[in-house]
């Protein structure tokens, strides 16, 4: 599909805010349950389907798939049909189009903290596996990091539990 100079200026701008906005925010925690038999240890372990720490809201595994769902598909709408991401190790813009949300990989981090893995295939054909965080807000489970887990299957970091907490390594 043919782009017009103009559908890449805007990709462009969003790059750049997107930047800025990372740059100029503070991260939460990162990463918890994956693939346990591809990679024993890799991620946190935490049932998703426990009570969130507001007790009107329930989190479920099926509420937070519904939710990193939502907000890729609403991402991408905005962005001519792509989720963009800026990837700070490489220092390049990545233009992705999601492959897969792991539902079976969505787990409670620490209180209040949420966590989705996903599958996504850049436009030069490389896959990535990105890790979204979530919290409870206002308006229910709203993104609060994205980190690069995998880039062609090679992984960024992992995890270990460390006196009840995960840590990232």
């Amino acid at each position: 599909m043919k782009r017009s100079l103009s559908c890449w200026t805007c990709v462009l701008a969003t790059f750049i805010l997107m930047a800025f906005v990372v740059s100029q925010s503070s991260f939460a925690q990162e990463h918890p349950a994956e693939h346990p038999k591809e990679h024993p240890k890799e991620h946190p372990e935490k049932d998703a389907s426990k009570d969130s720490p507001n007790k009107e809201v329930k989190v479920t595994k099926e509420l937070i798939g519904d939710a990193i769902s939502s907000y890729i598909s609403n991402d991408a709408m905005l962005k001519g049909g792509y989720f963009t991401y800026y990837d700070k190790v490489t220092k390049t813009p990545l233009v992705l189009t999601l492959d897969k949300v792991h539902k079976d990989k969505l787990a409670v981090v620490d209180e209040g903290l949420y966590f989705a893995c996903t599958d996504f295939k850049a436009t030069d054909g490389k896959m990535y596996d990105l890790d979204f965080f979530m919290k409870l807000g206002k308006k229910g489970l709203e993104v609060s990091e994205v980190m690069v887990h995998k880039v062609e299957g090679e992984p960024r970091y992992g995890w270990y539990e460390k006196e009840g907490k995960w840590i990232r390594k």
